[in-house]
């Protein structure tokens, strides 16, 4: 029995919204990206049902649809009043006990975030990571190089008076 794309999309809207978060590191900007990635979708539904993979197609279109939003925005949008809520998400919060990670994480370039995502989150080869984010792949080694170290030195200097009291 096929799959119609309201059942997709309520099996696997929570799933794209985290992937979402990660990306971007905002839930507002993640359910836009969902929402966005998901009229796409509909509008290929048949096609993309028959390739047997609508959440790769999602995914991949949440990338792209990132990337896109970053390269034209290139700089951060300050607003006056901060959202009154925050998300909570069970397979997220796991991570909640290095909030220092999520800092620095999301203190990363847009592209260099969304590298790391797509390999580490998503567990993308780098073929497919360059093919979702229309650069090449020897940019995305470099891109995740930079990234990882980024996030090693921010790590070390925000963790640098700590003893380490494993025996």
């Amino acid at each position: 029995m096929e799959a119609t794309f309201a059942e997709f999309v309520r099996i696997r809207g929570d799933a794209l919204l985290r992937y979402g978060l990660v990306l971007t590191g905002s839930p507002h900007d993640a359910a836009d990206l969902a929402q966005e990635a998901l009229l796409k979708l509909s509008d290929h539904w048949a096609r993309v049902r028959k390739q047997h993979d609508p959440e790769g197609f999602v995914r991949v279109t949440m990338a792209r649809l990132h990337v896109s939003t970053w390269r034209r925005r290139r700089r951060e949008h300050l607003v006056a009043q901060l959202p009154d809520q925050g998300v909570t998400d069970a397979e997220i919060a796991r991570f909640d006990g290095e909030p220092g990670l999520w800092r620095l994480l999301g203190d990363l370039p847009p592209r260099q975030r969304a590298v790391l995502v797509l390999r580490y989150y998503c567990d993308l080869p780098d073929e497919e990571i360059a093919a979702a984010l229309g650069v090449s792949r020897g940019t995305v080694r470099s891109q995740a190089a930079r990234a990882l170290d980024k996030l090693r030195t921010g790590w070390n200097h925000d963790h640098a008076g700590e003893t380490d009291v494993r025996g």
